[in-house]
C-alpha cells in the first residue's frame, strides 16, 4: 500500500534526486530537468517547480543552503538536500518501482463508456489514434537511437524504453479491439451497431 508522503508530488522526487549530485537553485532544476529529458515524464513550469521547492523545505527534505544575486536578475536561492531528503528519495523510489499503482488513464475511462458512440465513428477514431501512436513510436525510436549514438548509456533512456513497450502495447489491444468489433461471425458490432440504429460494420466497409 502506498504511504502518505509529506510532498506527494512526483516532481518533488525529480527534484530531491537531482540535489543529490550538488545543490542548485530552482532555475538551475528546471533547466537541468528539461536537458535531461525528464519533462517528458514530469509535467511542470515554473511555478509548480517553485511550489513544489517551498514544499519540500517545509518538510524539512532540503534547506536553503545561500542566496546570490547576479547583477540585476532576481536573488536565486541555491537548496541542498538533507538527511532525510536522501532517506525520502530512496524510499519514495523503492516504493515505485516494487509496488504497481492502480492508475486512472483517460482512455481507460473512454473504454469503459465507449458504447455510447455509434461502432462506425468508433472505429474512425480507433485509426487514427493508431496512426497517432505510430507516429509517436518513430518519434521516441529516433530520439532514443540519435542519443546513443552521442555515448549516452542505454540506463539513462530506460524509461523512454517502457514508454515504446506501452505504446506498442496499446497499439496490439487496439488492432484486436477493431478486429473484435469488425468480425462479421464473432464480433461485437452487430448487436452494438443495431443500438444505434446502424448497419452492422465491417473490415472492408471501413478501408472502403
Amino acid at each position: 500500500m502506498a504511504k502518505k508522503r509529506k510532498v506527494g508530488n512526483l516532481l518533488a522526487l525529480a527534484v530531491l534526486s537531482y540535489l543529490t549530485q550538488r545543490p542548485m537553485h530552482p532555475y538551475e532544476l528546471s533547466r537541468s530537468l528539461r536537458e535531461n529529458g525528464d519533462a517528458r515524464s514530469i509535467k511542470f513550469n515554473h511555478g509548480s517547480l517553485y511550489m513544489v521547492v517551498g514544499q519540500l523545505a517545509k518538510a524539512g527534505f532540503i534547506v536553503e543552503q545561500e542566496t546570490s544575486r547576479e547583477g540585476q536578475r532576481p536573488e536565486r536561492t541555491v537548496y541542498a538536500l538533507t538527511d532525510a531528503g536522501r532517506h525520502e528519495l530512496r524510499d519514495w523510489l523503492r516504493e515505485l518501482i516494487e509496488q504497481p499503482q492502480h492508475e486512472y488513464p483517460h482512455f481507460v475511462a473512454a473504454l469503459s463508456l465507449i458504447a455510447a458512440l455509434p461502432p462506425s465513428e468508433v472505429l474512425t477514431l480507433l485509426r487514427r489514434r493508431l496512426d497517432l501512436l505510430a507516429e509517436q513510436c518513430t518519434e521516441i525510436r529516433t530520439m532514443v537511437g540519435d542519443t546513443l549514438a552521442t555515448g549516452v548509456p542505454g540506463l539513462f533512456l530506460v524509461e523512454e524504453e517502457y514508454r515504446l513497450t506501452l505504446l506498442e502495447a496499446e497499439s496490439s489491444f487496439i488492432e484486436r479491439f477493431i478486429e473484435q468489433i469488425t468480425n462479421p461471425e464473432t464480433g461485437w458490432g452487430l448487436m452494438w451497431a443495431e443500438f444505434h440504429g446502424e448497419p452492422a460494420p465491417n473490415e472492408e466497409r471501413q478501408q472502403s
